[in-house]
């Protein structure tokens, strides 16, 4: 007879368990697996097989076969027994814990274990713990909870083993347990611990724990009794507490957290009232002084850690303390990519402080703090952090007034600055002051941009009082204070520079750009309707961001004590003039005229027109062409009647304009160029076409002057990412033109020498009969002086083929460069009009194209053309689901272009060439075969519901396509395949054929 579940005694019939099959020995082998899963499956699965089998002897093996894998030698197996031990313990609770405590006790002994297994048995009775702790009854259980404590006790002997893990385990027991029980069963047994608290880390964190847990418990006067004060953070124990948490710190370096006893007294040192004496004495006093990677990162850690516990007086304790100029100190001096860097982390910190806060005045203090460490007048913090989503509404007003505040007043005085030694030791006389100022400010216009981009509590009135501040600081000058513009009503304390004035100016044309793509914001129904219709760049009511900005700018032209940097001339001004007329009579026409083709016309003007104020003398004749082209495009008379065909149509001088743009370095300005070609897309001519494809026209190129030299002009004012690119190439290309150069400067080589035989000659030097020494001083100063100047003129000649050897491959680049914009163009008309038939002239200049990069140069800028030009050949053409659908007036034309594109195929020496031809023919052949032909209307099952017959008769109508024409192409391409050895075409292209066309 067997005794009752939960008993200690031995299984009597083991074997009769093992009878039982290998599917529930085999739980216990996975439990032990190292991989997590299988041990969680195996844990599950034998928990369901105990509750369905209800066998006591089962349960007793099963408790038998856990209590023994806690001590198990693999790792892995030990936490794997102790938690299925634990949901069995939860499960099963009619298991009296001591019972299972006695087996673990018995079982894994540490008195009567052999030596070589003390490791082993000591993992065996802290998991055995766990296990009780885990299964939620040990709290519970009196007896069985103190037994587990006492246990713990003295394992912490073992610390060899085990490390910490015993204290710890026992802190997150006491942790866990009521105040009565830790009152009634608990103190007494630690009580020898609690005394001996600043003797260890883990003693100390058990006190903190205690204090904060069992208030009750743990009060002043029992704190004096135990280790002779009623507090923790005095003046009395500053030292030992330094010295602990130190000794904390270097425990737990590797874990890359704060150690939880650190926090825990920050949280009863305010509890206290001694938040300063221990921030000043133990963390900036004490721990700073401690020149110790982990120690100082565990300051920076509290740092962080402490901020949402802290009241504003604290934070701005905090805030301009040692700690924040350490911070700051890490931060400069890890730039380099081996350092360990901990910036992100506490961005991280700020994140969680500032989305659990409510308190703006708390927010913004932190915001504060952080803005004004700097070094030498630049944060620390990146003005591109996106802490700022978080802000309250009222806290992210006042910080963009601060901001722009410092701005326009630095104040130097106000900021937690510091210099690294580096920049000590290169610190020369040039004015420190300004350098900081002009630092300063361009952080505060990053961040005043950025915060358009990465603030949710944002509102249109914000989002335009910052795009005044960045427009008015980047292009105008107030000369005297002005209440009208609010801009102009305070004056700089500094004086903005030029180059303050060129920086301010790149970020409003980055903030520009994420205005154009910025959604409506407001939570009216208007803003709500035009957010569904995914409109962007513009207000709740319609206006274009942009449009706003001309207006202010405007406005801002007519302003006494208000001049712009780059002053108008008088054609300048008129141009401005007409374009504002300009865009109000398109405003005006919005509802009656096409409404794409207005918001095409107003972005592009509006746009350009801003750049006025940048580059004057370029934009004016770009807009003159776009206001002619304008007025063309709505002119009643062109309505009405045809104009002359010679005359290029507003289309023709639209893509120009915007192919001129493509050229210009402004990326603005090039993705204004794109979004507005897809709004004129629908009116894409021919001619307008054609004009596109010209760029890619090898002999185009030679004859026409192309709008790469606009490039080329804009490049020498500023930096391109193409530099690189022309380093990376011009390795490859020198290495294809080595040859030719070696037989130019053999021909060199050759002038050269019969131009200083002549020098030599005129000296009388090659004469046999005279010698050197006949010649006199004269003479042989006149001979210097000619091999010299010959020299020189040879020296000047060298360089100069060098020059142009360089333009011409600068050139190179940028022509390559220009044309994967006008790409762009392409895949764009592909994908947005792919039922245009215009797509049909695309083809072959596509076509042409991939075949010229495979044929040149294989520098990486080629590849990635090539591939750029393979990628919208296969996905935006070939495999379009969209395709032309009004084919029946152009049959002859693509029947002629399919019959060429195979005989292009056929004729091809490259085969992955061919495989492109190949693959544009059975495009076209899609094409045919699903447009419906004009004379003979497709056959109709008699039965539309059958499903089969419609199949059949989709696969039996030609639709536009000539079978018999057609067929006699790819017989003739198949027959050449089969017969010829060194045949382009291949297998796979016409299983491809026959699989799409099996008709």
């Amino acid at each position: 007879q067997m005794e009752p579940r939960g008993g200690g005694a031995a299984v009597t019939d083991p074997r009769g368990v093992l009878r039982q099959g290998r599917a529930f020995l085999d739980f216990f082998w996975d439990i032990a697996k190292p991989e997590q899963e299988v041990r969680l499956a195996a844990t599950e699965s034998l928990l369901r097989h105990l509750r369905e089998g209800k066998k006591d002897d089962e349960l007793k093996y099963t408790l038998k076969r856990l209590v023994e894998g806690l001590g198990a030698t693999r790792e892995a197996a030990r936490p794997g027994f102790s938690l299925a031990l634990a949901q069995v313990l939860q499960a099963f609770e009619e298991i009296p814990l001591c019972s299972i405590l006695e087996q673990i006790k018995e079982k894994h002994n540490l008195e009567k274990v052999k030596k070589k297994l003390v490791r082993n048995a000591a993992f065996g009775n802290f998991f055995g713990v766990m296990a009780l702790f885990q299964s939620g009854r040990l709290v519970k259980d009196r007896k069985a909870l103190l037994e587990s404590i006492q246990l713990l006790q003295q394992l912490t002997n073992h610390q060899t083993h085990l490390r910490d893990l015993p204290r710890k385990t026992l802190i997150d027991i006491t942790s866990e347990v009521p105040e009565t029980v830790f009152e009634e069963v608990l103190f007494d047994i630690l009580q020898g611990d609690l005394s001996s608290a600043f003797t260890s880390p883990e003693n100390l964190h058990l006190l903190l724990v205690g204090m904060q847990k069992f208030p009750g418990v743990l009060k002043p006067k029992k704190l004096k009794k135990l280790f002779g004060s009623s507090t923790v953070v005095n003046k009395e124990n500053v030292s030992r507490l330094v010295e602990l948490l130190k000794s904390a710190a270097k425990s737990e370096k590797e874990d890359k957290k704060l150690p939880s006893v650190v926090f825990d007294l920050l949280q009863v040192a305010l509890k206290e009232g001694a938040f300063e004496l221990f921030w000043n004495e133990v963390v900036e006093n004490g721990l700073l002084k401690e020149k110790s990677g982990p120690v100082s990162y565990m300051c920076y850690r509290l740092l962080g850690s402490a901020l949402p516990s802290l009241s504003l007086e604290q934070l701005q304790v905090v805030l301009k303390g040692k700690v924040m100029l350490h911070y700051g100190e890490h931060v400069v001096a890890t730039q380099s990519p081996q350092g360990f860097k901990f910036a992100a982390e506490m961005e991280g910190y700020i994140d969680t402080f500032l989305s659990g806060c409510n308190d703006p005045e708390r927010q913004l203090a932190v915001m504060m703090g952080f803005s004004t460490l700097t070094n030498q007048g630049r944060p620390v913090l990146l003005s591109a952090s996106r802490v700022v989503r978080h802000l309250q509404a009222v806290a992210l007003q006042k910080y963009i007034c601060w901001l722009k505040d410092m701005f326009l007043r630095p104040d130097l005085d106000c900021c937690l600055d510091f210099s690294s030694n580096r920049q000590k030791q290169n610190r020369q006389n040039a004015d420190i002051a300004q350098q900081k100022i002009a630092r300063l400010r361009r952080w505060i216009m990053h961040r005043l941009v950025n915060i358009i981009e990465s603030a949710t509590r944002k509102e249109e009135s914000l989002v335009m009082d910052i795009a005044r501040f960045c427009f008015f600081h980047a292009f105008f000058v107030a000369k005297k204070k002005n209440s009208q513009v609010a801009e102009a009503s305070v004056l700089p304390s500094e004086p903005l520079n030029e180059r303050d004035h060129t920086e301010t100016e790149n970020y409003f044309f980055g903030l520009l750009q994420t205005l154009n793509t910025l959604p409506v914001l407001g939570d009216t129904a208007k803003a709500a309707a035009l957010r569904e219709k995914h409109i962007h760049g513009v207000t709740a009511d319609g206006k274009l961001w942009i449009f706003l900005l001309v207006e202010y700018a405007n406005k801002l032209l007519s302003t006494e004590h208000v001049k712009v940097v780059k002053p108008f001339t008088k054609e300048q001004r008129d141009i401005w003039e007409r374009t504002l007329q300009s865009v109000k009579s398109l405003q005006k026409k919005e509802n009656k005229s096409d409404s794409a083709k207005v918001g095409a016309f107003q972005q592009l003007l509006l746009s350009i027109a801003i750049h006025l104020f940048k580059n004057q003398s370029e934009t004016v004749e770009v807009l003159s062409d776009l206001l002619n082209c304008t007025e063309k495009a709505f002119s009643k008379e062109a309505k009405k009647k045809k104009t002359d065909s010679s005359e290029p149509g507003w289309v023709e001088v639209m893509v120009e304009i915007l192919l001129s743009l493509l050229a210009q370095p402004s990326l603005l300005l090039r993705r204004i160029s794109k979004s507005v070609f897809v709004w004129i897309c629908p009116s894409l001519t021919k001619r307008g076409l054609q004009l596109i494809l010209d760029v890619f026209d090898p002999n185009q190129e030679q004859n026409e002057e192309s709008a790469v030299v606009v490039m080329e002009e804009s490049n020498k004012k500023t930096k391109s990412a193409q530099d690189t690119d022309e380093e990376g190439s011009e390795d490859s290309s020198d290495e294809d033109n080595t040859d030719s150069e070696d037989e130019e400067n053999e021909e060199v080589d050759d002038n050269f020498r019969s131009q200083l035989m002549k020098v030599l000659q005129g000296g009388n030097t090659l004469e046999e009969d005279k010698s050197d020494e006949e010649l006199d001083d004269e003479a042989m100063m006149a001979l210097d002086k000619n091999i010299s100047a010959l020299f020189a003129e040879q020296q000047k000649r060298i360089q100069a083929k060098k020059d142009e050897k360089d333009r011409m491959r600068k050139e190179k680049i940028l022509r390559r460069d220009f044309k994967a914009k006008v790409l762009d163009l392409i895949d764009v008309f592909l994908v947005k009009q792919a039922e245009n038939p215009l797509v049909f002239d695309i083809i072959e200049p596509l076509l042409q194209l991939i075949e010229q990069c495979m044929s040149s140069d294989s520098d990486k800028q080629e590849v990635d053309f090539l591939q750029k030009t393979a990628s919208i050949f296969k996905n935006s053409l070939c495999r379009n689901k969209q395709y032309c659908k009004r084919v029946a007036s152009l049959q002859e034309d693509v029947h002629a272009l399919v019959q060429r594109l195979v005989k292009k195929a056929c004729k091809h020496t490259d085969s992955a060439v061919a495989l492109y031809y190949f693959s544009a023919s059975l495009y076209l052949l899609k094409v045919l075969k699903g447009n419906t032909s004009s004379t003979a209307p497709p056959p109709e099952p008699e039965k539309q519901s059958d499903s089969k017959a419609k199949q059949a008769c989709q696969l039996l109508n030609p639709g536009c396509l000539n079978v018999k024409k057609v067929a006699a192409v790819y017989q003739q391409a198949l027959t050449q395949f089969l017969s010829k050895r060194n045949s382009p075409l291949t297998c796979s292209m016409f299983h491809d054929l026959f699989k799409r066309f099996p008709v």
